[in-house]
């Protein structure tokens, strides 16, 4: 009983996830397709080519990494490099792919986001790569996405849009509106002029300090709490 509460709270998120999407922008139709992982072996997945508002439970497949899939409807068309991800990597647990406009818009162009903003640290490196284009749903292209996504959470897929990972749905789905806004700045840098590249020391040490980004009990040597209780 409690797999079978567990495998419905996960399905619920998928679904989610997907409406997630839509409603911050990051996706039209069903452009876009989410997973989570359920075990060691195993992952639910979006369905290929169903509408998100009308999605239920059952909807949502589950896939084992042999290639097998369970359930009423068929997993998305990129099951691979979500299979392929999870596979590879122990510490995600959620994949996001979704053709938002400013990532799409740079990924057409087959160009990655470099080091112009601090920011880019957010997907665990100096810049954002481009993986090189191959037909959608393939092996091939899994394979460019891994390669794209070493030592990453995220990457761009050349003339088609963008992957981000988490240890969560959440955290997939935040870090996908990130490269988004990245992808926008870049982009509208690039209108202006010569864009200003961080160079590779400063952005190791911005790397370092996003170690500890958003963690509450982070040290600093020049900041110490006085207590919870406001001074008069």
């Amino acid at each position: 009983m409690m797999q079978q509460s567990t495998d419905e709270q996960l399905r619920e998120a998928v679904i989610q996830a997907c409406r997630e999407l839509t409603n911050r922008g990051l996706s039209y139709g069903t452009s876009g397709n989410v997973s989570v992982r359920r075990d060691a072996q195993r992952f639910f997945v979006s369905p290929t080519g169903m509408a998100y508002e009308a999605l239920a439970r059952e909807d949502i497949p589950l896939v084992d990494f042999a290639g097998h899939w369970f359930g009423r409807r068929r997993p998305s068309s990129e099951w691979r490099f979500h299979r392929d991800i999870l596979q590879s990597r122990s510490e995600i647990h959620a994949v996001v792919h979704t053709h938002s406009r400013a990532a799409t818009a740079l990924a057409c162009c087959a160009r990655g986001i470099p080091a112009f903003h601090y920011m880019v640290a957010v997907a665990g490196g100096a810049d954002i790569r481009c993986a090189p284009y191959h037909t959608f749903g393939t092996q091939a292209l899994s394979d460019a996405a891994l390669a794209a996504l070493r030592d990453r959470r995220a990457c761009l897929l050349a003339n088609h849009g963008m992957i981000t990972l988490g240890v969560d749905l959440s955290a997939a789905l935040a870090l996908a509106g990130e490269v988004e806004n990245l992808a926008a700045q870049y982009a509208a840098a690039q209108s202006l002029g010569k864009v200003r590249i961080l160079e590779d020391a400063e952005m190791q040490r911005v790397i370092e300090k996003f170690r500890t980004y958003g963690q509450q009990h982070a040290s600093d040597a020049e900041l110490e709490c006085g207590g919870e209780i406001l001074p008069d």
